[in-house]
This record gives structure tokens, sequence and C-alpha cells, in this order.
């Protein structure tokens, strides 16, 4: 993804962009899976982690990432919805290895859609798949 993208997503968003967020929503697309917060420190070593926080959190609120509860941890990774959506329509499936750590999406993977019993309403799906990834097992992935 160009910067010109990632700027376009950021305004579709109404966040504001900086450099510091330029550069984070640049690594998780670059990253190409979702991202823990540790890993984006990791590979972000010139940008204080406070900042990363924040940053996270400012995408958070205007549903520019989607945060993964993998069991290891959260993980972030950029929606590649339109803001003005009233439904997600990235809503997709992940895999968790439970050798490297790694989490990855399965875009073509959708999430079911769930009906709930009356008086309940979803706000977030987690739909989460857990084993050994194709680099692990030693097999190439076949899409």
């Amino acid at each position: 993804m160009s910067d010109y993208d990632v700027l376009h997503i950021m305004g579709e968003h109404g966040v504001r962009p900086t450099a510091n967020r330029l550069m984070i929503a640049r690594a998780m697309s670059e990253a190409g899976r979702p991202m823990s917060m540790s890993e984006l420190e990791t590979s972000l070593e010139t940008i204080d982690k406070s900042i990363i926080s924040r940053t996270l959190s400012q995408f958070r609120e205007h549903h520019m990432v989607h945060a993964i509860e993998d069991g290891g941890g959260i993980r972030y990774e950029l929606c590649r919805c339109h803001a003005d959506e009233s439904e997600d329509s990235d809503l997709h499936a992940h895999f968790y290895c439970e050798r490297c750590g790694k989490t990855f999406c399965l875009e073509n993977i959708p999430v079911p859609a769930v009906d709930l019993p009356r008086g309940y309403q979803s706000i977030t799906v987690n739909y989460l798949i857990k084993g050994i990834c194709p680099q692990c097992s030693g097999h190439s992935s076949q899409s």
C-alpha cells in the first residue's frame, strides 16, 4: 500500500495525518498481517511506545483499525472498509499459529452471521482459528 493509499484511508476515517501516524499505519500495511503492540514497537524503534499506544487508540476511535484478540494478546490491522459504512464490510477470519505466535488474515473467509437472542446487540466479532501456519508446518500456503 502506497503512502497515498494510507493517507486516503486516514482521510476517510477522519484521522489527521502526522509523520508518526503515517509511519505507524504504513508499518501495519507493510506487515501484511495483524501486529501486536510489541511488534509495532520493534519495527518502529524511532517512535516512543507511548506515541504508538496513543495512535492505536485514536485509530480505534475512528474505526481505522480492527483489534483482534488472539489468545496471546491484542493485534491490530488496518480496516479496509469505508468509515461511513453502517456495518463493517471488512470482517474476516484470522488464524493464530500456536508455534510462531503470529496471527494471519484469512480475507477470503468471511465471518458467519450469527442470530443473537432477543435483547443482545453485537458490537464486535472475533472469528479466530488456531493451529500451525504453513511456514511452521513446512507446507507452502495454497490459496
